[in-house]
Formats: C-alpha cells, structure tokens, sequence
C-alpha cells in the first residue's frame, strides 16, 4: 500500500528525516507519533507529493487515491450536503453526463457505474456522516458561510471521508472534534475498508482507533503492532533490555580493557592482549531510546484558599439576546477542590456556560454569586489566537513583570518550557505547543483560585499532555476543564457535568459510559439511515446465517490467542530467573541464553499478535461486510 524507503529529508541543512523507512499494508490503521517539531506534518506533505525528499522514495499503490483535509475549508454559499457530495467527483461527473447523454448504450453505462459506486444512496452515506460530526438534518441544508472556521473543518472531514479514499491522511482531527464526534469517527475509522495513517496527540483515540503506532524519533520511523498503551509498553520493555545489554557490555568492555592493561607489556601474552584489543573494537554500541527531558507547565495554585462556594448559579437563564435562551435552569456550584468536566456536543452551549464562570456573560434571569476575592485564569483557543504576533514570549511576560529583572522574568518562561532561544521569537512564529505553554504561563500568573481550561491540551503533543496532567493534579484551585481529550479528563476530573437539552446537569456515569452511550447512538443513526430499523427481522436471520459463515475466521483468531497466551507463560520464568542477584557474573552464559530466549520469545509473540490482528481485521472487516455488530 505504502512504502517509505531510506527517506532523507532536511529543512536548511537540519535532516528531518535520516534513512526513514515504514511499510503499511492494505488495511492497516497506524497511529503517527512523536514530539512537536519532529516532522509529522511534513511527512504528510511528502507523502502526497507536496514537497520532495532529498533521498530515498515513496512509493504508493498504482492509482491509489489520498485523502487529506485541505487547508481551504469550504465557506460559500453552497450547502454543507451540496459540499459533501460534491467531494465524489466521479459520481458528479457521471450524473451530469446522464443529463445530457444520447446513446442507449452509454446511458445504460452509466447508471451501471453509479450502482456500482453506490451512488443513489449518496445522501444517505453523506448525511449519516455529517451527522456523526455533529451537524443536524437542519445544520445539513445550510450555506457553509453560516458556520465558524471549526465547524467548517469538519464538513471538510465529512467531504473526505464521504469520497472513501484508499488512504486517509489525518492530522490531528479530533483537536476540532467534541467527545461525541471523536467517538463517532474512532468508530468510523476501525471500520473504514481503507488504510489510514494519522497524526494524533490524544491517546484515548489512539487506543481505540488505529491498529499499529508508527514512531517518528531522531529521524528515522519504527513501526510497533496494537495501540498507544502497547507501543509505549513495548518501548519501555524493549529499553530496559536494552539497558540491561548495556550493563553487561560495559562490564565485558571493563574486563577486556584491564586484561589488555595488564598483559600488553608481557610477550608470553601479547597476542592474547591483541586479540581483546580486536574484540574491543568490533563492539557494537547497544541502542538506548534517550527521551529529551518534557518542559515543565508550572500552575501555581492561590496562596490562600476561600471559602465555599466561589461560585453560585441560582436559577440562571442565559443566553445572547433578549428572545433567545441558549442555557436555563442552572443552579451548580462550584467549591475550592472542585475539579470538574463538562460533556456536551458543540453548539448545547458549554462556551456559552464558561463565559458565564468567568463573568463575560450576564444571566437573563437568576443570579451569579462570586467570592469577592476570587481569581480566575481562562485558557481557550481564542485566547491562544489574541496574543500578540509581533510581541515575543519575553515581551509578554514583561507586559506582567515590568519590575522584575530579566533574570526573573527568563526564569518564569523556563518554568513553562520556553527557554532562551523560544523567548525571543515572536508569538506568531511560535508553533502551536510553544503558543499554548506561553499562554499557560500568562494564565497562572496571578495565582488564580479557580481554572477555566477549554480544550487545553488541543495543541500538546501527548508527552506535553502527560505533563499537563501533572500540574494540574498538584494544583491546589479548583478546575473546570471542557475536553475532548478522554484520558486527560480521567486523569484530572471527579465530577462531570452534561450539556444537553438546553441545561446543565450531574452526569453520574463515567466517561467509558458517556463513550458507550454515544457509541450506540452512533449505531443508532446508522441502522435509521440505512433503513435497517425497518427490517430487523430479516436482519437476525441474516445475522445467523453470516454468523456461520463467520465461524472459521472467528476459530482462527481464537486458535492465535491461545497460542499467545501459552508462549507468554515463559516469559515470568525467565524474568524471576535474570533477576537472581549477580547472575550476569555467576553465571553470564546462562544470563546470556535468557536473555537470547526472551527476545526470541517476544519475537515469536509479537509475530503471532501480527497474525492474530490480521485474523480479527479480516473477522470484523467480514462482520461489517455482513453488516454484523
């Protein structure tokens, strides 16, 4: 499907990319990760031919077709449906050519082609996604001119996915996304026919979504089978044996240069000291992941701690205008410790509710009770996108600090990972995590009671995110965060609050039920959309039938799963037997056969999960084929 081959790549001299080589193959869903700067985006641009590389190749199937959301959102008067059909250029082609096309024959080919492409419930397909992404039978028949750059984003999503590429190229495209949406399209990509490769800095996506990570790191690109819990857990194993070779290399190092040391001089001796001094050269380096130490996002929390509640909604209406009422009803509190999430679609109003925290937004009935000594700081993407472009790190900071000196002021930019080089650029230069940390650090200046974070961690990258959590937890205030990232609201939150139906209230499930819930309404709308609803029972018989089809692939990824599971109970064994204290030196070559075990071991395991995930795509692309659930 796709093939990079010894790729090089440099941007003014600096290599982005050293010898890089990745396959995926047909089908395959990979996850593309890696540290802010370290050159996602710009495979992409290589991948679809934008720019070229300095060495090496890509190769792509024969007429394969890409997919990617373009920079130019669409923003005229044509509706978002209109958009989104328009997007399938054959099947336009073909029903404009049907207008006006005079041969019998050619006309019978035609309408043919747009069966065989599925054209005539084209409106169907499109509407279920753009109703997915959150737009409404309603928001459907809209000019897109109607709508924000971010909704505008995602009828750009909507028009790619609906084309049904051979190969989706997605960067970062849950950051314009609200939970429901994520878990829409998490869904709709692990049943996507096609390959996908994605840049995502949200975990939880990446869990759910894809079948394979491919890690970007100094340069090169190395693939690793499941999920992003499971490429960090093998990256973590795989560098602690690599420690451990380490270990056992210097220590053989040490021992071939005393005896070297020691003998050198004597004659009798002298060959064998040659023969070490050999050994000593022809040493391989053993390869150690060395990670760049994470910049700090340093919150400060308030010195004094005020008494509950800093915030009281007493039976609040509100809204923008004096005849419509986005929000009412609202009688929520908030308390010191609080550390609380807001669920809701985009468009229920969880803005409009953040506003009225922070005291933009007057209620049109009710009242809003603050503590007179409280603080706020609000971070959100608007307020990423006010700092001033001209003005850099330091001259933002100063605007805080004007009596401070240079010294302190570097020092607090440092706190948030914005060191001497960063400081000085300006903010429009800056890249989207550097923007974020900059604003992170005007936030906390003031030490404020209570934190108002919409989508935070949007432009983190997950090691940024890991962080982000860290701060957060010790931070003494209260939180009220709107997310779409799951892990982070996990992480951090104890409570959660739903916007829906017009108000706001206790939502006492967890955020996997929330998942769930909108997992079958996802599921819901499919099987109404489809017109499934009207055939149940023909359905479950169908389903029986398919299910017996079924059975040989479900016994095969059952047969691979015991198998890995046998393999695997070697694997303590040989652990509890390395771990005997001093058995590199007792015993090395005994340590030695372990350890050659072990990673035989693991390379046995990880070919069998290969197999056992190309078993279950091959099951459920089946299921979906006979649209099974």
């Amino acid at each position: 499907m796709l093939h990079i081959n010894d790729l090089t790549y440099r941007i003014e001299g600096r290599p982005l990319f050293t010898q890089a080589t990745l396959a995926i193959s047909q089908g395959h869903k990979v996850g593309l990760v890696g540290r802010n700067g370290t050159g996602k985006s710009t495979l992409f641009r290589l991948i679809k031919g934008d720019i070229s590389p300095d060495d090496g190749e890509i190769n792509l199937r024969k007429n394969m077709r890409l997919g990617a959301v373009d920079q130019e959102v669409p923003s005229g008067p044509q509706s978002l449906m209109a958009t989104v059909l328009a997007a399938d250029k054959e099947r336009s082609a073909l029903l404009a050519e049907a207008e006006t096309a005079k041969d019998p024959l050619r006309i019978a080919a035609i309408h043919t082609r747009l069966a065989d492409i599925d054209a005539y419930s084209a409106e169907a397909r499109a509407g279920s996604i753009l109703s997915g992404l959150g737009f409404s039978g309603e928001d459907q028949q809209r000019p897109c001119s109607d709508f924000s750059g971010g909704w505008r984003m995602r009828v750009a999503l909507a028009a790619m996915l609906f084309a049904k590429p051979d190969m989706l190229l997605l960067d970062e495209p849950t950051n314009y996304l609200d939970i429901e949406g994520a878990v829409w399209l998490e869904s709709h990509i692990r049943t996507y026919a096609g390959t996908a490769l994605i840049v995502s800095h949200d975990r939880d996506f990446l869990n759910k979504a894809v079948t394979h990570i491919a890690h970007l790191r100094d340069g090169k690109l190395f693939s690793y089978t499941g999920g992003y819990d499971r490429f960090e857990a093998t990256l973590a194993e795989q560098n602690r044996l690599n420690m451990t070779l380490l270990a056992k290399q210097e220590d053989e190092r040490r021992r071939l240069e005393a005896f070297v040391i020691r003998n050198r001089a004597q004659a009798s001796k002298a060959k064998q000291a040659q023969s070490r001094v050999k050994r000593l050269e022809k040493m391989q380096p053993v390869a150690t992941i060395i990670s760049d130490p994470i910049a700090p996002i340093d919150l400060p929390g308030p010195e004094r701690s005020l008494s509950p509640p800093i915030i009281r909604f007493d039976d609040v209406k509100l809204g923008y205008t004096e005849d419509v009422t986005i929000l009412r009803n609202l009688s929520q509190r908030i308390d010191p410790d609080d550390r609380i999430g807001i669920l809701g679609k985009n468009g229920e109003g969880k803005s409009t509710f953040a506003k009225a925290v922070m005291g933009d937004l007057l209620p049109q009935e009710g009242f809003i009770k603050r503590h007179k000594k409280l603080r706020i700081g609000y971070f959100a993407q608007h307020q990423i996108d006010a700092l001033n472009p001209r003005a850099s790190a330091y001259n933002h900071i100063l605007e805080l600090m004007p009596d401070a000196t240079e010294a302190q002021r570097r020092a607090r930019l440092a706190r948030f990972g914005l060191g001497e080089k960063n400081a000085e650029t300006p903010a429009g230069d800056l890249s989207g995590g550097e923007k974020a940390r900059l604003l992170f650090s005007l936030v906390g200046f003031h030490k404020p009671h209570l934190l108002v974070l919409d989508e935070p961690a949007n432009h983190l990258d997950i090691d940024s995110r890991a962080e982000l959590i860290k701060s957060l937890n010790a931070y003494e205030g209260a939180v009220l965060i709107i997310s779409h990232d799951r892990n982070l609201l996990e992480a951090v939150v104890d409570r959660l609050w739903l916007v829906d139906k017009g108000t706001v209230s206790t939502y006492d499930g967890s955020l996997e039920d929330y998942r769930a819930l909108q997992l079958e309404k996802n599921r819901s709308e499919r099987k109404q959309n489809t017109g499934e609803a009207d055939a149940r029972k023909q359905s479950r018989r169908d389903s029986a039938e398919a299910r017996k089809r079924l059975a040989p692939l479900k016994k095969k990824y059952e047969h691979l799963e015991a198998q890995i599971a046998k393999v695997k109970k070697r694997i303590p064994i040989i652990e509890k037997e390395l771990s005997v204290s001093n058995i590199f030196t007792t015993n090395p070559d005994k340590a030695v056969k372990l350890g050659q075990e072990r990673a035989e071991i693991l390379r046995i395991i990880e070919t069998l999960e290969m197999s056992w995930l190309e078993a279950v795509e091959r099951y459920e692309s089946a299921k979906n084929t006979e649209g099974l659930d």
